[in-house]
């Protein structure tokens, strides 16, 4: 099950202090003459092909985890297929580039741009004369000013997930003509660019009842390339279909169907001819890949994808050679042997064994029929718009000590944790930098050295000055009762009552979601070192290259009675094993500077909900989107808690509930400011800060698998960039051998 969730742009992002010691900052990677922003990891890897080549006509069907709730991108139940239909029926006046850049949509905007800014910001936008509503009516200000009505916050009549932007807007207005928009603000809003995407008609926003309730099931006017035929609950499929009134380059499908396909039903899904296009899993992926066997240059991911034991998988041999079969660890001397048993004189073993071989053979048809149908797919990928990291509950426990977050933080080696995740897949292994974006977004630069690397000395001196002493007396537990830090196999209830299951396992990264934090903000630029000196026996670490002496094994540490064991909390279901390796592995590096992890494996349905929202783990594995706008859409992450009315803690969407005044400044500096450079640095600071206050550790960027028929073009794994729906199609016949690098405009 997918925990992915969905950008901030669709809906609100759904999944810090310093003490005395704090590490000094460095420069801000912003101040350098190097663009530190970089490139992305990993381009598109969609079969981009030029509309000329590509058929008229034709339908795609595309796997999705879920018939949307609602079709409202601004409700709290909106999905990623809730997104996904909005980029293709609704007007956005800006969509995003394959460097994670906001570009201007043509078919839409001629210009936006900001024409005054004294006393109060302006922005004029400019609409494209031919854009009109699926009802002729044409798209103006009325529909710009009753979204802003809506999403402004004013009025609590409208059920709605997030305002941030509209919240600012003044006011807005017609301008010189019927295609002008004059947008002013109230204060200013440096990520402007971000508003009406998507953009809904007035017969949507116009009203609480309409908002509300009018767009959940459909949406009666578009202005997309397709419009929504319908919303079919009961065949799990959402069906889009051309837009008759559309005004720019007319799509080359006639329907999109996209379909409910749960992730461990997606191989079948595809071998069985039910959908065209589907992200997967690395296992499913492996199985692509053996299928289609060697690509030619033009049309490859670049890299093989890799076996389980890191060589490259097996294509299929020469000469029709058959594929291996399902049970991959069967030997020659195995097959020899089921023989002479099935041939030999005891006949109640050879009856067995018959019947053993038969139902092998009708596993390996079944599998090769399978892979057959697989053959006609290729695997597609890339790196996703978000990353995994480990989060450390900062709100009590041993973890609300900052100096033990960061002795956590300096025991990972992220690059052996991006490796394994990364590496088998063919995909460039590198740790994330940055907790606000990715490489090759503007705002990324590598602010991991506020924090430092690994260094298992330094970490150890930091449990050393919190008074973790090692090997240190342990209280005795009652008789009967489980001891401190133990990874035994044994069951225990999740907060819902459920049984749960204790596991030394771990995830890939599958959970995207979207504060609470007890310390004081005491964060101090002053430069002082951290303490980690003090209070620590002289002569404690040996010099470096020294050899351990035999038996020296790392011993637990303990404070007060209580061995220094961290709830590790993991999701249990089919999609998660990769996060799983990640979390064992975390677990050894934290065993050698003598932390031990108590993991828990709870179901998908409870992960999110019971532990993580409600604060009951130390560590956990979960993803976060990135987006074009971090000033606006991070913000809400990093946050410091605030007291709520009724006296509970507002953590927003801080879930590790470790925030500071500072970072809260910086983001809302970087917000008032038009200066792009200037806000680039501000973010890049905060994010210096996001880092030395240690409460969630950026790992790797997440994987984008996917599988998709080989004359499908122009759609498959879209790295940064919307998808452009109008230009997906499968090629006409002949043209399969033509160059893959041609553009996707005629």
């Amino acid at each position: 099950m997918s925990h992915v969730g969905v950008g901030p742009r669709a809906v609100t992002r759904s999944v810090a202090f310093l003490t005395a010691g704090a590490l000094a900052l460095p420069a801000l990677a912003g101040c350098s003459s190097k663009d530190p922003s970089g490139k992305p990891l990993a381009g598109q890897d969609i079969a981009l092909a030029a509309r000329a080549r590509i058929a008229d006509g034709g339908t795609l069907h595309w796997a999705v985890d879920s018939v949307p709730e609602t079709l409202n991108t601004f409700q709290s139940d909106a999905d990623a297929t809730t997104a996904r239909v909005a980029q293709a029926v609704l007007p956005s006046m800006y969509r995003t580039d394959a460097t994670g850049r906001p570009v201007r949509n043509p078919d839409y905007l001629e210009s936006a741009k900001v024409v005054d800014t004294e006393p109060k910001q302006v922005v004029l936008y400019k609409l494209d004369q031919q854009a009109v509503w699926s009802d002729g009516r044409e798209i103006g200000a009325a529909d710009f000013a009753a979204q802003w009505r809506a999403l402004s916050g004013r009025d609590s009549a409208y059920w709605t997930a997030r305002n941030a932007g509209y919240e600012r807007i003044e006011k807005i207005e017609r301008g010189d003509n019927d295609l002008e928009v004059k947008v002013t603000f109230s204060r200013p809003y440096a990520d402007w660019k971000s508003l009406f995407t998507p953009l809904y008609p007035k017969d949507v926003m116009g009203t609480p009842d309409a908002f509300n309730d009018g767009a959940r099931r459909k949406l009666k006017v578009t202005a997309g390339p397709f419009s929504l035929k319908k919303v079919d609950t009961k065949d799990d499929e959402v069906v889009l279909t051309r837009n008759p009134r559309w005004w720019g380059a007319q799509p080359k499908l006639s329907e999109i169907v996209l379909r409910a396909v749960p992730r461990d039903k997606r191989v079948s899904a595809l071998a069985g001819g039910e959908v065209d296009l589907a992200e997967i899993d690395p296992e499913t992926a492996e199985q692509v890949a053996l299928a289609a066997g060697p690509r030619d240059a033009g049309t490859g991911t670049g890299t093989p994808v890799m076996g389980a034991s890191g060589s490259p998988a097996p294509a299929p041999g020469p000469g029709g050679t058959p594929l291996p079969g399902p049970d991959g660890k069967r030997s020659a001397a195995d097959d020899l042997r089921s023989w002479a048993v099935a041939n030999g004189s005891d006949e109640d073993a050879a009856d067995k064994e018959t019947l053993a071989r038969e139902k092998r053979r009708e596993a390996a048809e079944k599998y090769r029929r399978r892979q057959q149908a697989l053959s006609g797919f290729e695997l597609r990928k890339s790196l996703e718009p978000a990353y995994t990291q480990l989060a450390l509950n900062g709100a009590d426990g041993p973890l609300a000590d900052e100096r033990v977050r960061r002795a956590v933080a300096r025991a990972l080696d992220r690059k052996a944790l991006a490796k394994a995740v990364l590496g088998p897949l063919g995909l460039p292994a590198e740790p994330v930098g940055s907790h606000l974006a990715l490489a090759g977004q503007p705002v990324y630069a590598d602010n991991s050295g506020a924090l430092g690397g690994q260094d298992a000395k330094e970490a150890r001196a930091l449990l050393a000055d919190a008074g973790w002493v090692s090997g240190g007396p342990v209280d005795k537990r009652k008789k009967g009762e489980e001891a401190a830090g133990s990874e035994g196999e044994k069951t225990k209830e999740d907060k819902g009552g459920k049984k749960t299951e204790k596991s030394d396992g771990g995830d890939d990264g599958t959970y995207i979601v979207g504060e609470d934090n007890k310390n004081d903000d005491t964060d101090r630029e002053s430069g002082e070192r951290h303490r980690s000196e003090k209070n620590t026996a002289q002569g404690a670490y040996a010099p470096k290259g020294t050899a351990a002496p035999v038996g020296s094994a790392v011993k637990p540490l303990a404070k007060d009675g209580k061995a220094l064991t961290l709830r590790f909390v993991l999701p249990s279901g089919p999609g998660s094993e990769a996060l799983r390796t990640v979390a064992d592995r975390i677990s050894g590096m934290l065993k050698k500077i003598g932390v031990g992890t108590d993991i828990t494996k709870v179901s998908d349905e409870s992960y999110f909900k019971d532990h993580i929202a409600s604060g009951e783990y130390d560590l956990a594995l979960y993803s976060w989107p990135t987006t074009a706008f971090p000033a606006t859409d991070a913000r809400p992450i990093y946050a410091k808690p605030v007291p709520a009315a009724d006296g509970s803690l507002n953590v927003a969407q801080n879930y590790t509930r470790v925030g500071t005044d500072q970072v809260d400044q910086l983001f809302d500096q970087a917000l008032a400011t038009l200066d792009d450079k200037e806000a680039r640095d501000l973010l890049r600071k905060a994010d210096s800060r996001i880092w030395a206050a240690a409460g969630s550790i950026p790992l790797y960027q997440r994987p984008q698998l996917t599988a998709a028929r080989d004359n499908l073009v122009n759609a498959g794994a879209f790295g940064f960039a919307t998808p452009v729906y109008e230009d997906m199609g499968f090629l006409k016949k002949g043209a399969e051998g033509a160059p893959r690098s041609a553009s996707p405009s005629s």
